[in-house]
């Protein structure tokens, strides 16, 4: 008589929360020590704009109790837990050309985007 057992299927593990690219972690370190020493930044996700949501980026001194707590490439950053399911995978970057400077979201969540940029929907 041979036995046989039932092995469960593997799970397929979630991706990171949040990522930082070399020149956000870059940024960030610079803002960290200069204009925003004893703070962090914290991401969040507003209704607004023509697609429904926008990201909200704010210097905090403390983390409050709904934020998940993001470390990568040695930077800490806060997300509201509401915005968690609406940036699950993404990646925050920094551009700068000669007209604009800023963080960029790189959400693999985004279905669309409004035609000015300002706001995203997924």
């Amino acid at each position: 008589m041979s036995q046989t057992s039932v092995v469960p299927p593997a799970k397929n593990a979630l991706p990171p929360l949040m990522r930082l690219s070399d020149a956000a972690a870059e940024r960030l370190q610079h803002l960290y020590k200069t204009a925003h020493a004893g703070q962090v930044l914290r991401i969040s996700v507003t209704t607004k704009g023509c697609s429904g949501k926008a990201y909200d980026m704010q210097f905090v001194e403390t983390p409050t109790d709904g934020d998940e707590v993001v470390s990568d490439k040695g930077v800490t950053l806060l997300v509201d837990r509401k915005a968690t399911l609406f940036l699950i995978g993404t990646q925050m970057d920094y551009h700068q050309t000669e007209l604009e400077e800023g963080f960029v979201f790189l959400n693999p969540n985004e279905k669309g985007r409004c035609g000015c940029g300002e706001s995203f929907h997924v």
